[in-house]
């Protein structure tokens, strides 16, 4: 749909979406943008003025490539962009991943020309004229990763159940350690794929490296996996995860039973995304402050019932929607012809 169109990435300068997009060959434009949630009044003035400096920024980047539409993510760097959009006659997608929107995206529907949704839940946050439902899109390699090739890609153990545990792109401390006091007993009845971030990938290396020999080999650690993350997750039987935007889009996707650790510090986002889909019997929820004392009992119940694990996976996939990145292309080109 979308195969003769330019694309230009917006973030910011020095982040790390701009490593990634690098790495497609996607040209990339930083602009000035800031917070504005729960700052003080002297850092608020500040901010405010860089989110003013990031729309003029912004216009000038938008008079230059002269899009037809802008697709946001929400997020306070995709503000700047909206408003120039908005200013300069540029109609503009925001796509909310989360069940609940943050300030970001709900400041950003009043200039959007349409908000797009995972989950019909998210519609009532918005007006009904702008919503609609597109579903959470997961990438091609994740969804074509297959179990065998990733047996062999780790040097996994065939018949022995797989537990993937990540915390987000840069780890997880509190599943790091939880996950470390509870590696003795867990790899007694399963094998652990553990992205432990790079700040924490040493000392979990250090205590991979005291593990009896038979228990070392069942244990798989990497600081980081980008294109091996679909072979990850195709081969988990279970996933213990932090509860972020793309669980809601990719568990489902590929019908993966999770236990989900909300991080504490995100608003009431992660909370209700995993809420959400514990609420569909696709996820048990473990609070960040009880992960200590409740992830090893957690995990072995679930490993040990395989009738549950099959529910789970069932419960997850009836969630899916396979063809959103197509509905998502599907409002863009909408939106764009709507200008020519």
């Amino acid at each position: 749909m979308l195969e003769d169109s330019q694309l230009l990435y917006v973030g910011t300068s020095g982040g790390l979406e701009e490593g990634i997009v690098a790495r497609w060959g996607v040209p990339f434009e930083a602009v000035s943008s800031a917070p504005v949630r729960g700052m003080n009044p002297i850092k608020l003035g500040v901010n405010l003025y860089r989110l003013a400096q990031g729309v003029r920024e912004a216009r000038e980047l938008i008079k230059r490539f002269a899009p037809e539409v802008i697709l946001a993510t929400g997020g306070y760097v995709s503000v700047p962009v909206v408003v120039a959009g908005r200013l300069e006659g540029v109609p503009s997608l925001v796509y909310l991943p989360d069940i609940e929107p943050g300030w970001a995206v709900r400041f950003l529907a009043f200039f959007a020309s349409r908000v797009a949704v995972t989950f019909p839940e998210a519609l009532g946050y918005f007006p009904s004229r702008k919503g609609v439902v597109t579903g959470y899109p997961v990438r091609r390699e994740l969804l074509e990763a297959r179990r065998e090739k990733a047996v062999r890609a780790f040097g996994l153990e065939e018949n022995l159940k797989t537990v993937l545990v990540f915390g987000g792109s840069r780890g997880a401390r509190s599943i790091n350690r939880a996950l470390a006091k509870a590696l003795p007993e867990l790899l007694e009845v399963c094998q652990v794929l553990h992205i432990s971030g790079q700040l924490d990938y040493e000392e979990m290396e250090a205590i991979r490296s005291h593990l009896p020999e038979g228990k070392r080999s069942r244990y798989h650690l990497f600081p980081y996996l980008h294109r091996e993350m679909g072979l990850a997750l195709a081969v988990a039987d279970l996933v213990v995860a932090r509860a972020g935007a793309a669980t809601l889009g990719e568990f489902p996707a590929l019908g993966k039973p999770s236990v989900l650790v909300p991080y504490p510090y995100a608003g009431q986002h992660q909370e209700r995304n995993a809420r959400y889909l514990e609420g569909h019997k696709a996820a048990v929820v473990i609070k960040d402050a009880e992960l200590g004392a409740k992830l090893l009992s957690t995990v072995l119940e679930l490993l040990r019932d395989d009738h549950r694990l099959n529910e789970m996976k069932e419960n997850a996939l009836k969630l899916a929607r396979p063809r959103a990145a197509y509905a998502i292309a599907r409002e863009l080109t909408s939106l764009a012809r709507g200008t020519r």
